[in-house]
């Protein structure tokens, strides 16, 4: 029986191989930003690679924002001690720049989802002290309008690639948007927090429907937080108590790019 079914695994793995050879031919691999050629599909090419800037140690621990130099174990960033986030830690996987913003725009209205795996696989290590107690993914949700409109929510998206790697579920069911909102972009830190405030909406079924696990909140860019922001004080209010943020790419104040 194992050597069968050994048999019939390789067999599968071969006709996998194959296809894989074929859609190269037809499709090649190309950077996702630039479209020089690559040696793997939903990769970067070495140029475009060097050019992210991962979001590394020491950062701070409670808004994963980057640190110059090492501050000693446990030390704030100033923006945290200010301003007390309402979710318990956010991680990012790369600073916002221009090949980060180039990926993003696309993974957003491009129907690029070979890009989402690229994003999700940067995630998984930037995220690696979030996973530990097998929390549920919960992406930042689009309004049903805006969805229609991009097709797809590239959070959701996220999720559940960062789901099947890590073995952990998705519920793109909990938290809803109540109400249309107006694009961020452009607008300032408290535009935005006016904007997103009561925009949120979590099942009255939330506590039980989790059964004691915490929540991890999947969205593509973390500007000034306050979309994160807004749907975790609707989770706090909804009776959960432990929600932490991961997200591709972070805006860092005297980065490159603005958003």
């Amino acid at each position: 029986m194992e050597a069968g079914a050994g048999k019939v695994k390789s067999g599968a793995m071969a006709l996998r191989r194959l296809g894989g050879g074929l859609l190269d031919l037809v499709y090649p691999p190309t950077c996702l930003d630039c479209g020089a050629p690559v040696s793997t599909h939903a990769s970067l090419c070495p140029n475009c690679f060097k050019q992210l800037r991962p979001i590394t140690a020491p950062y701070c621990p409670v808004l994963g924002l980057p640190f110059e130099v090492s501050l000693g174990a446990g030390a704030l960033s100033v923006e945290a001690i200010a301003d007390p986030p309402p979710f318990d830690r956010a991680r990012s996987a790369v600073l916002y720049n221009e090949v980060a913003r180039a990926i993003v725009s696309r993974l957003k209205y491009g129907d690029r989802p070979e890009l989402a795996v690229f994003c999700a696989r940067l995630m998984l290590g930037a995220g690696a002290d979030l996973w530990a107690d097998a929390p549920v993914l919960v992406p930042v949700p689009l309004h049903v309008t805006r969805q229609l409109q991009r097709r797809d929510n590239q959070s959701a998206e996220l999720a559940r690639i960062l789901a099947r790697r890590l073995g952990l579920s998705v519920d793109t069911g909990l938290v809803s948007r109540a109400r249309r909102t107006r694009q961020q972009v452009g607008l300032s830190s408290a535009a935005r927090e006016r904007n997103v405030a009561g925009a949120f909406s979590v099942r009255p079924d939330a506590v039980r429907r989790l059964r004691g696990r915490g929540v991890v909140l999947v969205d593509d860019v973390i500007t000034t937080g306050s979309t994160v922001k807004a749907i975790t004080r609707a989770l706090r209010r909804a009776g959960i108590a432990k929600f932490d943020v991961i997200s591709f790419a972070r805006v860092v104040t005297g980065a490159e790019v603005p958003i």
